[in-house]
């Protein structure tokens, strides 16, 4: 939950020009409050506060409790004194890890350059996306659409050319909303906030630089850095100035390297029938291969994920006997997993597969059965899928999708009928995940 301040810039355009705007902030909004209404439908409009008992504090309020004042980090008892009619919900950290870890995985489909900074936010440099998936206010909305449809839950993106303005960006553009600040509207952005939304400053510094008549980041600008050093230390002064001036050269540094590849798709409709979500595998299968093979990597876990309509996520994983980066190998093994799964009679509304162990394909040990060493067939299927990526990097990725009759054992088509092109038919699919 943010606390620092903001001012009233609702419904304000800064342009939207996002040359050298390659920096996205993405914060969850009310994180936890909006993981439990999830799962708890019901609860929908209402003030809801996650926290402890009346001796413990707020850790998350949705918006209608937030209208009554109540903040994070507020004492329980003083929150429901403000709102007495609300529903507190104790905490479940351990879900709260699996979401959060959830939504970083759909950033780092994005890119691979994502900063971590908590639970529930984290920067991302989008410059090696933009080929792949446009500019960068088309890229938020597709993390905002995923978000939301695979999750139950929502964020605010900003952009912009430093870190430190699409934070700023990001709190303005709460809740549920985007922000773009172009390089060129920085500054203005910057001098129409009160001194308090810089970070560093909190109620001791602002209090010392409102002795010195600053309140404002304009105020804050037009002051000699000797004056600011006086008033805050020599360091904090100098660091003050800096971002009053949107200087701000830090990079956005990842916080760890993945070990593992994967994709997911939300459906436009929870299905009950299973070809449907096995066709759906298929196409995300075939699109991991490829970007394995792109990457010169193969894998030999396969990790499936199923979400279901009453938003419980189940996991299951299968070694192979070698790894591999042939889609027809990957769909297969995620296929066996899934007849595997109990749904409880739910209807699915997420599948998504993984590869995990990644090595170079260079230095794998890549073992065959005897049979398949015999007839070839491993390495067949491996050139057939690298011509369709041939195809795909000169017509585009729609130009050519699997088809049931290769990536079906013999004897199995029928299972999977209507499967080519299973990624493209739906919005389900968006362009995060390609």
């Amino acid at each position: 939950m943010s606390r620092g301040p903001r001012a009233d810039l609702r419904g304000r355009s800064w342009g939207d020009d996002d040359d050298g705007c390659n920096v996205l902030h993405v914060d969850m909004d009310a994180f936890f409050a909006l993981v439990e209404l999830a799962r708890r439908p019901e609860l929908r409009g209402r003030p809801v506060i996650v926290g402890g008992a009346e001796r413990g504090v707020v850790l998350s309020a949705t918006y209608e409790a937030r209208a009554f004042g109540v903040r994070s980090a507020m004492p329980m008892a003083a929150a429901l004194r403000l709102c007495p009619q609300a529903v507190v919900v104790r905490p479940e950290h351990g879900l709260y890890r699996e979401v959060s870890h959830e939504v970083m995985s759909i950033l780092r489909d994005v890119t691979s350059l994502v900063e971590q900074l908590s639970v529930d936010e984290a920067f991302l440099d989008v410059r090696g996306a933009r080929r792949r998936l446009g500019p960068p206010v088309v890229i938020a909305e597709g993390i905002r659409e995923r978000v939301a449809r695979a999750l139950g839950i929502t964020c605010s993106v900003g952009i912009a050319s430093t870190k430190f303005v699409a934070k700023l960006a990001s709190v303005h553009a709460k809740p549920d909303g985007l922000l773009l600040v172009p390089r060129g509207a920085t500054i203005p952005f910057l001098r129409s906030l009160p001194v308090g939304a810089l970070w560093g400053v909190g109620e001791r510094t602002e209090e010392r630089l409102a002795r010195y008549g600053i309140t404002t980041v304009a105020q804050l600008a037009d002051t000699e850095v000797e004056v600011l050093r006086g008033a805050v230390g020599r360091s904090a002064g100098a660091r003050l100035h800096d971002l009053a001036w949107g200087r701000d050269p830090r990079p956005v540094e990842p916080t760890r390297i993945e070990k593992s590849l994967g994709a997911e798709s939300t459906f436009d409709h929870d299905r009950t029938d299973l070809t449907e979500v096995e066709a759906r595998l298929l196409g995300l299968a075939d699109h991991v291969a490829a970007r394995l093979r792109k990457h010169g990597q193969v894998g030999r876990v396969v990790a499936l994920k199923v979400r279901t309509s009453d938003f419980r996520t189940l996991s299951r994983s299968r070694t192979l006997d070698a790894p591999t980066d042939v889609g027809r190998e990957i769909y297969l093994a995620a296929r066996e997993l899934l007849a595997g799964v109990d749904l409880r009679g739910h209807p699915v509304r997420l599948v998504g597969v993984r590869l995990e162990g990644l090595v170079v394909r260079d230095g794998a040990a890549v073992q065959t059965t005897l049979e398949e060493a015999a007839d070839g067939t491993v390495e067949r299927r491996r050139e057939a899928e690298a011509a369709m990526d041939l195809v795909r990097e000169r017509f585009g990725s729609s130009a050519i999708g699997p088809g049931a009759s290769r990536l079906a054992p013999r004897g199995e088509q029928g299972t999977a009928r209507g499967e080519q092109g299973a990624v493209r038919s739906e919005r389900g699919a968006a362009p995060i995940v390609r």
